[in-house]
């Protein structure tokens, strides 16, 4: 057990809502605050079994204690706190509190987490309760486990603060060696999202690479409908065939659906499940879906006008969410369902949405990491009648997805090459990953060796015998066993194509090794030091983008917008492969990028994105240093003969 949770701790946690009152050491400290009083407080801790040799993987149990007190003016909406943990925690089981990120428990919170109220969010102020404790304060109560942190010593979180947006915080203040406090007040500077007199819940959140509004539009005692509004906010983001899921807690089930559709139907959960027994009139042969965790795609382009399924605006497009610097009518997909409730819920005004949510598309696109629905102002749409009126939803909800980085291998590489320099810095070794067959011949751990140009053009298994052939002649040595590939569906070649006093130019040449076809692809170049003078692209549409910095958007021209996969070779029994190939020159000018020196890498990227996806980077650039290194020797015997004559 010692071995396997080396690496981690394990946190366990539960969370109680409570009006214990403060301890002895806080009334003083929450008097003096007019804002928001937290604190923390370690309560006690012991040995844990098993016993182990190293001191660092001890576990030892712990309990401590959360508070959260409004001493304000305003009401405190939708609490937010975070919670500094530095000591490999993880968070197993919490009641009425979550992690604010929509992770699922258990999760590790060693690099600290923020706690949010999933029940209790709201936090009113004394002037309105008359002091009333159980509706200005909680208390979360929590038991963990942690490694190596020893009674007497105490694992005390490195800081506590307010997340909630327009607050500033106090550094926290220690008392004694087991509590920290701080106070929290409105920042008078700030502009919030926080909601004025007439709302009751905050307007949508801008932030977020990727939103989600689930809004109630009717509601029944038994049932309702929900539109769901999936808009793509990143630049350079976008998903394909798009799967949408989260999961019901109140054995809520899917009756019908339009402008999308379950992944599985099935109602067998249902018919053999309490939702059987309560809805015993209902004809569970036209129910959708009754999983517990339900799976939706998106419909078509062929269903939009589809009386019983679609009808529904910006649905029924394959499930792809183009970014809005692409096309913003094409950022947004939209579906309607029909939820039926279960007991004790039924009511028409007892409504609560799913949670978990969770969304994915292809293997080239990103992964997301989605939080908790968070309630909003209710959304509001031009009448559908047209008369000159706008309809809100009767409830609405904001759940926001962030795009996770380095969580996996890169599904897309790039090459680098110059002018200057004959060889190719080729994408680097397994930069999509490498098998972990023992039957493997090549090695992992090898840097790519330089390449001519010409092998960019076939398949790596095509390479071998140009890369040997390329080594002889430069006398570049060869590893044995040679690197493995790079084993990447999309690889994309920068070439630095030319540099003069006003200006310099490179081509880029995107590479489809799949068997996937590419439709209104896009890449994202971002160069810290020559964004600001980019000129001109001449085969594809391209712009500095606005939100991102120093990034340029590139995106085929109409009819070259499409890259198509890997074919057959003109004879297939004994030519390569070819890739599918899209390419252009770009330019730029060095009167906005003073001191810019393309040759010794400010001409290369810094990064690059193909639909979304971040691809890997070779480690080097060309060097310079061999600019002349297919010249110099004979133009040096050029210059050398004149005096060896002299001096015979």
């Amino acid at each position: 057990m010692a071995m396997a949770l080396h690496d981690h701790v394990f946190f366990y946690i539960f969370v109680i809502i409570s009006a214990a009152p403060l301890s002895l050491s806080q009334p003083q400290a929450a008097s003096s605050c007019n804002g928001i009083f937290l604190s923390y407080t370690y309560t006690g801790g012991y040995r844990l079994p098993p016993n182990t040799s190293d001191t660092a993987d001890q576990p030892y149990r712990f309990t401590s204690e959360l508070t959260v007190l409004n001493y304000g003016l305003e009401d405190l909406k939708s609490w937010k706190v975070f919670v500094g943990f530095r000591h490999r925690e993880w968070l197993v089981s919490a009641s009425n509190a979550e992690l604010a990120d929509g992770t699922g428990l258990p999760a590790a919170v060693g690099n600290g987490t923020v706690l949010e109220g999933s029940e209790v969010r709201d936090l009113k102020t004394a002037a309105e309760t008359a002091g009333d404790l159980k509706q200005m304060m909680l208390t979360v109560g929590m038991v963990g486990t942690v490694f190596g942190v020893a009674p007497p010593n105490v694992p005390m979180p490195s800081t506590i603060r307010l997340s909630n947006d327009g607050f500033i915080c106090r550094k926290p203040t220690s008392q004694g060696n087991n509590e920290t406090h701080t106070c929290c007040t409105v920042d008078p500077n700030s502009k919030t999202n926080t909601p004025t007199d007439e709302q009751e819940f905050p307007l949508p959140q801008k932030g977020g690479d990727l939103s989600i509004i689930y809004d109630v539009t009717k509601t029944y005692d038994s049932n309702y409908w929900a539109e769901v509004t999936v808009s793509n906010k990143n630049s350079i983001g976008r998903l394909d065939h798009w799967k949408l899921s989260w999961e019901w807690i109140n054995d809520e089930f899917i009756y019908t659906m339009k402008g999308a559709y379950p992944s599985n139907v099935d109602s067998s959960e249902c018919i053999f499940g309490s939702q059987g027994e309560y809805y015993k009139e209902l004809d569970f042969a036209d129910v959708l879906n009754c999983e517990r965790r339900p799976t939706v795609v998106d419909l078509p382009p062929s269903r939009f006008n589809d009386s019983k399924l679609g009808k529904v605006p910006f649905c029924c497009r394959n499930g792809t969410l183009l970014p809005p610097t692409m096309d913003p009518s094409k950022s947004i997909s939209r579906f309607q369902m029909q939820v039926f409730k279960m007991p004790p819920n039924i009511n028409r005004s007892h409504l609560a949405p799913p949670r978990n949510w969770k969304i994915s598309g292809e293997e080239l696109n990103p992964e997301y990491q989605c939080g908790n629905p968070v309630r909003v102002s209710p959304s509001e749409s031009l009448d559908p009648t047209g008369l000159p009126s706008n309809t809100s939803a009767i409830a609405s909800w904001q759940i926001l997805c962030n795009i996770t980085r380095n969580t996996r291998k890169s599904k897309c590489c790039v090459s680098f090459s110059a002018f200057f320099n004959e060889s190719v810095v080729p994408c680097q070794t397994c930069a999509c990953g490498c098998s972990a067959k023992p039957e493997r011949t090549c090695s992992v751990a090898e840097p790519a060796v330089l390449l001519p140009p010409e092998a960019l053009l076939v398949p790596f298994e095509n390479r071998t015998k140009m890369a040997h052939t390329w080594a002889e002649r430069k006398h570049l040595s060869v590893p044995n066993p040679m690197p493995c590939g790079d084993n990447c569906g999309v690889s994309i070649n920068w070439h630095v194509n030319t540099d003069y006093r006003q200006g310099w130019t490179a081509r880029i040449t995107l590479f489809n090794w799949g068997e996937t076809d590419f439709a209104d692809w896009f890449v994202a170049v971002e160069m810290d030091k020559a964004a600001p003078g980019f000129e001109k692209m001449y085969s594809f549409n391209a712009s500095s983008l606005d939100k991102v910095k120093n990034t340029i958007f590139m995106q085929g021209k109409e009819g070259l917008n499409f890259l198509v996969a890997e074919a057959n070779g003109s004879n297939p029994k004994k030519d390569p492969k070819v890739p599918g190939k899209q390419q252009s020159v770009i330019s730029f000018r060095k009167k906005n990028t003073p001191g810019i020196k393309v040759v010794d890498g400010d001409g290369f990227p810094n990064k690059v994105f193909f639909n979304g996806e971040e691809c890997s980077l070779p480690l080097v650039y060309p060097s310079s240093g061999f600019r002349n290194e297919f010249s110099f020797v004979p133009v040096l015997l050029l210059m050398l003969l004149p005096i060896i004559w002299m001096w015979q």
